[in-house]
């Protein structure tokens, strides 16, 4: 029986350090910590992300604003609003929901935003200094920085002659996710769609990260016995055992197989998910302590 990863309990740890230290900055130098969210358009799942998110900066102390901007936006008008908001020096963090609608091209918008505001760790400078091994100075993003955390909860800080597969390489997840363990001492392989039997690769890996959005495509047979598995597929798919219609959440690894056979593993849901928005706290934490030219906590 694998240990399973609890990212809700990490979650809530993490969030209570958010609490802690937005209470001693505002006690030490009178600063709140802003987060500006913008949202375009009324995508349902976008717009329950955006609610979870304004209602944890609030639950933090944040002075936390919230952007919902009609499905008509122009690219002119986002950009517009991004520039005021990079003047605001009571704004620490801005977040643009992702997908935006497709009439706007979502690139220019993420290098709009100042790096030091750039919450999302997507500005090509943040994403620069994590590939050049500097994690002190730039913002990292979220969901690798709280998937590396549930990593050393399990593995400790130094994964030293540790192999690490992670399975996609895109620059939101698995190119930073892998920088990430490199910068811990592991050996990590990048895997992909066009990787030659990715079954085999993956079999290498003391530590298997799986970031394809492929229901359940990680069987029991890639995975090394005792392996720390961490999945951060969220798929939904029918169920019709729940009754006719019915859906639920599925990883990207086969959980019901490949529990047995790993060391740990993250469930779906209840992993990976719960730590984006913690380490979203942490980020705004962080530039807020960064402008106030205090030394930032770690997290």
């Amino acid at each position: 029986m694998a240990q399973v990863i609890n990212g809700k309990e990490t979650a809530a740890s993490v969030i209570a350090q958010v609490k802690s230290t937005t209470a001693t900055l505002e006690a030490e130098t009178g600063v709140t910590p802003g987060l500006a969210v913008i949202l375009v358009g009324a995508d349902p799942a976008s717009q329950a992300y955006v609610g979870s998110k304004s209602k944890m900066a609030k639950e933090c102390g944040f002075k936390s604003v919230q952007y919902s901007l009609p499905e008509a936006t122009s690219q002119e008008e986002l950009m517009a609003l991004v520039a005021d908001l990079n003047a605001d020096p009571t704004i620490h963090g801005i977040l643009v929901q992702l997908p935006l609608p497709k009439h706007l091209d979502s690139e220019p918008v993420i290098q709009a935003i100042l790096p030091e505001k750039d919450v999302d760790g997507l500005h090509v400078v943040n994403a620069g200094k994590l590939a050049t091994g500097d994690t002190e100075t730039g913002l990292i993003s979220c969901t690798p920085a709280g998937a590396l955390i549930l990593v050393r909860n399990v593995r400790g800080e130094d994964l030293s002659g540790l192999n690490a597969v992670v399975i996609g390489r895109s620059n939101l997840f698995g190119k930073p996710m892998a920088q990430l363990l490199l910068t811990r001492n592991a050996t990590v392989t990048t895997a992909h769609s066009r990787t030659k039997d990715l079954a085999a690769v993956c079999r290498t890996a003391d530590i298997l990260v799986a970031a394809v959005g492929r229901p359940e495509m990680v069987k029991a047979d890639w995975v090394k016995p005792g392996a720390t598995v961490i999945d951060v597929g969220i798929n939904r798919v029918a169920a019709p055992e729940k009754g006719e219609g019915k859906t639920k959440l599925v990883g990207d690894c086969d959980y019901a197989s490949c529990e047995p056979v790993a060391g740990a593993i993250t469930p779906v849901p209840g992993g990976v998910g719960p730590m984006t928005i913690a380490m979203l706290m942490a980020n705004t934490v962080i530039a807020a302590y960064r402008k106030a030219g205090k030394p930032v906590p770690k997290f």
